[in-house]
């Protein structure tokens, strides 16, 4: 089995959690993308979508799928989003589509996250994957320089825009044994907007789609 399959194993296993007219979060990548696919076909059950990339609302709109702004809606019973690492207590490293940002205020909107991946983004220990953090332009020297501080290598993403207009710094060379703390530290640096780890409010459920089967972790 392929990655890809794996990954649309795990997105449609997803679907077992969408409720009949509740209104769903919808994250950014690859995974998520099968995840869109699958949800066309239980479009009809559903009152809508929120979406957390421009990416992710052309996708759901091509497929019909009513895209609503944050500000118009007043729950949000689940929310579906992929991740580059995640840990065994569902923490998580996202932000490697840049969206991060938008990903975490929906996923704070929500009553049930649900993480989907494949079986390799599975880690003992967070940092692996590059930590990601959107800062405001003018600050990502301050922010390479404090980053430096905890061990981190930042790296301009150069080229790269956010939706929201800023940049990403990608971190190096962490190995992150705590990361509610290190993520209350970094969003304590000025000109930080958003860093990509999720462990202040990481994933209530988490779907591994492996070549056999979809496993499930929670909280």
């Amino acid at each position: 089995m392929s990655q890809d399959d794996a990954k649309r194993k795990a997105a449609e296993a997803a679907l077992a959690f969408v409720e009949d007219g509740a209104l769903i979060g919808v994250g950014t990548g690859s995974t998520v993308n099968h995840f869109i696919d699958a949800l066309a076909r239980a479009k009809p059950r559903i009152a809508g979508t929120v979406s957390s990339s421009k990416a992710s609302t052309e996708r759901l709109m091509a497929r019909g799928i009513p895209v609503l702004d944050l500000n118009e809606a007043e729950f949000l019973a689940l929310y579906v989003d992929g991740a580059d690492e995640s840990n065994r207590d569902l923490q998580l490293i996202k932000g490697g589509g840049g969206a991060l940002t938008r990903e975490k205020i929906v996923a704070g909107a929500s009553r049930t996250f649900v993480c989907i991946a494949d079986q390799s983004k599975l880690v003992e220990t967070l940092g692996g994957f590059p930590l990601p953090i959107e800062v405001i332009p003018m600050a990502r020297n301050l922010v390479t320089r404090r980053v430096a501080e905890h061990g981190g290598r930042a790296e301009w993403r150069e080229g790269f825009i956010t939706d929201n207009g800023n940049e990403i710094l990608d971190v190096h060379g962490l190995t992150i044994a705590d990361p509610v703390a290190l993520e209350s530290a970094l969003n304590g640096i000025p000109g930080v907007v958003t860093v990509g780890l999720f462990a202040n409010r990481p994933a209530d459920v988490l779907l591994l789609g492996g070549p056999d089967s979809v496993e499930e972790f929670r909280r």
